[in-house]
């Protein structure tokens, strides 16, 4: 036990002499750039089975470099150090095979990307077409549920169900929930103002927590909603009626208007989030 604790020590002794000869503010400087990059990868990821696979990749090579910092130079372990490097371009060609679909995707992500967007404009078309949606499914009796992507990432479900990667509009939620649809009996994920994927299995929420009189997907709904910031849309196959779950709240019985309204203060930009979010949660009451 001695042993390895000196070896630890000498091994961190090593890293810092090897990083002593550079300028302070340039090392700072290069650990805070990893830093944000790792970051970003991982919110990327987030929600994903890739972000599972990332940090077992990243515990494995932490621990093998651990392991060579601790290997005494007097015993020449070049060939090691030199398998080593072999195993981190073997590992860099296995992540990208891996990760072939968020990659696809990031790149897709970039290049829908513009400069200039307009964020309001984005929710406005967004909310029209899940309140138009939903005012045809309540007149029809047609039972749905949506989960609408916020900063929270869904991609384990998406994962899950059947892709679509559709653009967004009422129509087609009409169509996946029509009765006679395959799609029609889960639930469908918007995400970046698109339609990822339907026949989603969303949680579902323990039984006393939801009203007995409401059915399964208004507990999904309040599961889901307890585990991320989705907004979700549930429109009750027997009586029409429309709910929203947010942030572990089940709001029942919603007309047009303060689905719009709450829609808007979830997905607008923060600047104007709590002020609709108050005023539409006036005219309703919260179920927890």
């Amino acid at each position: 036990m001695h042993d390895l604790t000196q070896s630890i020590l000498r091994a961190i002794r090593t890293y810092v002499y090897r990083i002593g000869g550079e300028s302070l503010p340039v090392v700072a400087v290069e650990l805070l750039l990893i830093g944000v990059v790792v970051w970003l990868v991982m919110r990327f990821l987030r929600g994903t089975r890739g972000a599972r696979l990332v940090k077992g990749v990243a515990v494995l090579l932490v621990t093998v470099y651990v392991v060579i910092l601790m290997l005494p130079e007097e015993l020449g372990w070049e060939r090691i150090k030199l398998l080593y490097g072999g195993f981190l371009i073997f590992t860099f060609i296995a992540v990208v095979v891996a990760f072939q679909p968020e990659i696809r995707r990031a790149l897709i992500q970039i290049g829908q990307a513009r400069l200039f967007r307009n964020v309001t404009h984005e929710v406005g078309a967004v909310v029209d077409a899940l309140v138009d949606s939903a005012a045809y499914l309540s007149r029809n009796k047609t039972g749905a549920i949506v989960a609408v992507e916020r900063t929270v990432g869904l991609g384990a479900l998406v994962e899950a169900g059947t892709p679509v990667d559709a653009q967004l509009t009422a129509g087609l939620l009409n169509t996946i929930f029509y009765p006679g649809s395959a799609l029609h009996d889960m639930g469908v994920v918007i995400s970046n103002g698109r339609i990822a994927a339907a026949s989603c299995q969303f949680p579902l929420a323990e039984s006393e927590e939801v009203d007995p009189s409401l059915g399964s997907r208004h507990r999904a709904a309040l599961g889901l909603s307890k585990e991320c910031d989705a907004a979700l849309i549930v429109v009750s196959e027997e009586t029409g009626r429309i709910s929203l779950a947010c942030e572990g709240q089940l709001y029942v019985g919603l007309d047009l208007e303060n689905l719009r309204e709450m829609l808007n203060a979830l997905l607008a930009p923060d600047e104007t989030r709590r002020r609709a979010k108050e005023t539409a949660a006036e005219k309703t009451g919260a179920t927890e």
